[in-house]
């Protein structure tokens, strides 16, 4: 069983990157992110803008992570329902449990790699900051580096696409990571003066941890995406997926201060992922630390949360009908 679940979850992901939302999403994000330096820098007061810069940034990568986990889930579980595809696969015979779990495994992979892919853009773009005044340079080390991962994933792509046919946008996505990859370590161990400083690398680990619980945050939708798709089409799961996303960021507030006396605040507080915990916004104003021992237990939740939201969609798709 665990062989086929990893078919499916290989199959997933890369159905996943072949889609060309995938793709349009992730290059909406890099747009974003070139556009964020000039939209901080009309700020009053020391370092708001760069703390509006990496609020722009962080909100950038939560949207992206949103959209490309509720479109992939609906296109990856719904669709093959819709259009009947799925009954080819169970007829092999595959338990339905290891498809929903395989189909969940490569979609968490295809999240994943986007969610890093924007990240390191997101850090690059902290990295090189706003420009405050007339006097103020670029960090050309990031500049140079950037170009060079754009211009090699268009080049290889390319290249790629036209001797062995390989899929244009998938290979991009794929390219896009391993030289996003290279440009992060590099400028790990080189200060924007051209110099090795490590020291000196003005790179955060707060950005660090901020996009990892923004992954996590992504991935609990995801999650309900995955339940939701078993049984409602793409525009269903949409909708009902920013309900919960929008619901999320209030639940504190809407259930909070009523589960003490109403016992529904409590049954939507425990179903409504509050997607508070995962936003670093506080933190950003404050100019606190966000530490590995609060992303752990945040893990954990996420862990518990997508684990029942998988059950549950293997439920409900046990009595499906498929064919």
């Amino acid at each position: 069983m665990i062989y086929k679940v990893l078919v499916i979850a290989k199959n997933t992901f890369v159905e996943t990157l072949r889609q060309p939302i995938y793709a349009v999403i992730i290059v909406a994000a890099m747009l974003m992110f070139i556009l964020s330096p000039s939209l901080s820098m009309y700020t009053i007061g020391e370092n708001e803008d760069i703390r509006l810069l990496r609020e722009l940034g962080l909100s950038t990568l939560f949207l992206s992570g949103l959209f490309i986990a509720i479109f992939a889930a609906a296109g990856a579980i719904g669709k093959e329902i819709e259009d009947k595809t799925v009954a080819t696969v169970l007829t092999k015979p595959v338990p339905r449990p290891a498809f929903i779990i395989g189909k969940f495994l490569g979609l968490v992979a295809a999240l994943a790699l986007a969610q890093y892919v924007c990240a390191i853009a997101m850090m690059l773009m902290v990295r090189n900051g706003v420009l405050e005044s007339a006097t103020d340079t670029h960090d050309y080390t990031v500049l140079t580096m950037a170009g060079i991962a754009v211009l090699g994933t268009l080049l290889i792509s390319a290249m790629l696409n036209y001797f062995y046919d390989w899929k244009f946008s998938a290979t991009g996505v794929v390219t896009a990571a391993v030289f996003a990859t290279i440009a992060i370590v590099f400028l790990y161990f080189i200060d924007p003066h051209w110099r090795f400083n490590p020291a000196n690398n003005s790179l955060s680990l707060f950005d660090v941890y901020a996009s990892v619980l923004l992954f996590m945050g992504a991935l609990t939708i995801l999650s309900v995406a995955v339940a939701l798709s078993t049984r409602f089409n793409i525009v269903v799961t949409l909708g009902a997926c920013i309900g919960v996303f929008l619901l999320g960021l209030i639940s504190d507030y809407i259930y909070g201060q009523l589960a003490d006396t109403h016992s529904w605040a409590i049954i939507g507080r425990a179903i409504i992922p509050s997607l508070q915990v995962f936003w670093v916004s506080d933190a950003i104003l404050e100019g606190t630390t966000v530490t590995l021992g609060y992303v752990t237990s945040v893990g954990i939740y996420t862990a518990c949360f997508s684990g029942a939201m998988v059950l549950i969609a293997i439920a409900l798709f046990q009595r499906r009908q498929v064919g």
